[in-house]
């Protein structure tokens, strides 16, 4: 059992760095100091061995915490992978902000419709309606 915490202090910006910009496809190559912004300025969850208190998992959680979230950045350590972490993760974060009544919390993911259906996420219902602005 892994102890999850939004405490910004217990995150290895390094480690979640390098997993990001190394392993995960939508953040490869990202820039350590695009990955400190992104961590300062959002609420962080870490997931911990209770042994040796090293983060094994990361989600990062962009909201205003009143009407609407985006929860990415979700990344579980390869070494730890297939155990449930990734799931018992998602569930912290949506424990966490169930409290807050939001409207929407919507993520993006090319491989793990999977996991998140679990916790209710679905298709967009009516994705004419989104747009995105891409400043890159």
């Amino acid at each position: 059992m892994y102890e999850i915490s939004t405490d910004p202090a217990r995150i290895d910006v390094a480690r979640v760095h390098k997993w990001l910009s190394t392993d995960a496809y939508w953040a490869l190559g990202r820039p350590l100091d695009k990955q400190q912004a992104a961590i300062a300025n959002s609420l962080n969850f870490g997931a911990y061995d209770p042994d040796t208190g090293e983060q094994r998992a990361y989600a990062r959680v962009v909201t205003d915490l009143a009407t609407f979230a985006w929860l990415c950045d979700v990344y579980v350590d390869s070494a730890t992978r297939g155990a449930g972490l990734g799931t018992s993760l998602v569930a912290a974060v949506r424990d966490h902000l169930a409290p807050y009544g939001l409207r929407r919390v919507l993520l993006a993911t090319a491989d793990a419709h999977g996991v998140y259906a679990k916790f209710g996420f679905e298709p967009l219902t009516e994705p004419s309606k989104w747009m995105a602005l891409s400043l890159q």
